[in-house]
């Protein structure tokens, strides 16, 4: 048994475990273990499948202290005029690149890859390492569960339904190494379902040649409102105000994802079904004209069990004729866990304070364990936000985002610090409409004064849409 000390101990080196460690090792002199299980930093994009991409700009993801990408814009493919999204590679190779020459070229961090973590207790955690070695740890402050949020990929794990002998399902990464079929059927209607259809098209497959199972149909965020830099200043400005626009005059939900959609802030696949669910999925307007080329979208639920001949679904059966191959997208990328308090005795809980924005909440946090004292006004300024599920998802997220921007206006240390924080996609938007902190005292203050009263009217009328417990037509199927 190996015995060393450390004032923290972070278990977990994915995205958001490395954004924290990145604040932490930038803002104090803190000595950090880092235990994680996979190879190498990165968490489940050491097992993403190869064609995926950031589902927003590079600008906004990775650590604070190192951009990820060249900052350029997209000529080609139908990501084009808007900011670069990371490769899998690429961002793979960014966080091995901010391990050894950042983290651990600090002298403060020491690094346990393909490691198991045992628990904690007392202040000692234990952990044991591939080659069988056992490590009692000796945390000084805290241990932090970088774990919490359960990011699983199709490659983690089977299928969740039942698939026959002889049937061809794979995960999305087997793709690029099977040969040509006469039929692909991608299972799942999130972020995974998307990528896989338009890679799919992207190589040339005819769209009739494409089936979706798609249990729930989606709103899906327009990507061109979420861009970097004064390029679109002028976009994010008009959208962002159109956002505070269709919530002050909404007469109910319905009512508020019709004018959404009407100011091109929400999309949806198919303009006759209404979507239920909500998951911070973006696509251009490119992919989704793209998407719209399918049209053999089946909606009868969840797929229950797949025969050489037919598929068996919440709704009903289907025959399938033919040579298909089964592409499995199920895997909850994003599950909507239970809130938990952030800071606790000897204990931080990583998860996002900013709707879907893990990353900067990581950032965050570590900012505020180390610059402000007590656990009472650090869980003040980090209330954890579940990932969206369901529609209605849309205004619970959007409420406690303003409520928490409303707490962190008040404080202008805060404010400062996230201003100068790159990872922060909402205060890159919002930023355009305050003011500079170069702004003379008055009219700042002024400017806060009115945004402040803006977000509180808005965070109102989002708590009396809700309460009004109006919801929009219930899925057909158990979700």
């Amino acid at each position: 048994m190996h015995t060393i000390e450390a004032d923290y101990l972070v278990v977990g080196a994915g995205a958001m475990g490395m954004a924290f460690l990145d604040t932490l090792v930038s803002e104090t002199d803190a000595r950090v273990v880092l235990v994680d299980r996979n190879h190498q930093p990165g968490g489940h994009w050491t097992m993403a499948y190869p064609f995926v991409r950031l589902h927003q700009p590079s600008a906004f993801y990775g650590v604070n202290s190192l951009p990820l990408g060249s900052d350029s814009i997209d000529r080609i493919g139908w990501n084009q005029g808007l900011y670069e999204l990371a490769t899998a590679g690429e961002v793979c190779a960014y966080y091995d690149h901010v391990m050894r020459r950042q983290l651990l070229a600090s002298g403060r961090v020491t690094y346990f890859p393909m490691s198991e973590y045992r628990g904690h207790q007392d202040g000692q955690a234990r952990f044991t390492t591939l080659a069988g070695d056992d490590y009692t740890v000796r945390v000084a402050r805290r241990v932090v569960d970088a774990t919490y949020m359960r990011v699983t990929v199709p490659a983690m794990r089977p299928p969740p339904y039942a698939v026959a002998p002889g049937v061809s399902c794979v995960p999305p990464g087997e793709l690029p190494r099977r040969g040509a079929h006469e039929r692909y059927v991608i299972v799942g209607a999130g972020k995974t379902g998307i990528d896989t259809c338009l890679w799919l098209l992207g190589q040339g497959i005819a769209p009739d040649r494409l089936t979706w199972i798609m249990p729930r149909d989606s709103w899906l965020l327009d990507r061109a409102t979420m861009q970097p830099g004064s390029l679109f200043a002028d976009v994010i400005k008009n959208s962002f105000t159109a956002q505070l626009r269709a919530i002050r005059d909404a007469t109910s939900i319905e009512d508020l994802f019709a004018r959404q959609e009407d100011a091109g802030l929400l999309l949806r696949v198919d303009s006759a079904v209404r979507p239920t669910m909500y998951r911070c999925a973006t696509v251009t307007r490119l992919e989704l004209e793209q998407l719209r080329r399918i049209g053999d979208v089946v909606r009868m639920g969840h797929l229950q069990r797949v025969h050489a001949d037919r598929m068996v679904l919440d709704g009903g059966t289907l025959t399938r004729d033919g040579d298909a191959l089964y592409i499995d997208c199920t895997a909850d990328g994003a599950e909507k866990r239970p809130a938990t308090p952030i800071f606790a005795a000897g204990q931080i809980t990583l998860q996002a304070v900013r709707g879907c924005q893990q990353i900067f909440s990581a950032a965050l946090i570590a900012h505020v364990e180390a610059a402000y004292q007590g656990d009472p006004l650090k869980n003040e300024l980090c209330v954890p936000l579940p990932h969206p599920d369901t529609d209605t998802d849309w205004l619970r997220l959007a409420r406690a985002d303003y409520a928490n921007q409303l707490r962190w206006l008040d404080d202008p240390d805060l404010s400062a610090w996230m201003s100068a924080a790159r990872l922060d996609l909402f205060g890159h938007l919002i930023g355009h409409l305050l003011p500079p902190a170069s702004a003379k005292p008055r009219v700042r203050e002024r400017i806060l004064r009115i945004a402040r009263s803006v977000f509180a009217a808005t965070a109102a009328k989002l708590d009396e849409l809700l309460s009004e417990q109006t919801s929009l037509a219930a899925p057909s199927y158990p979700v």
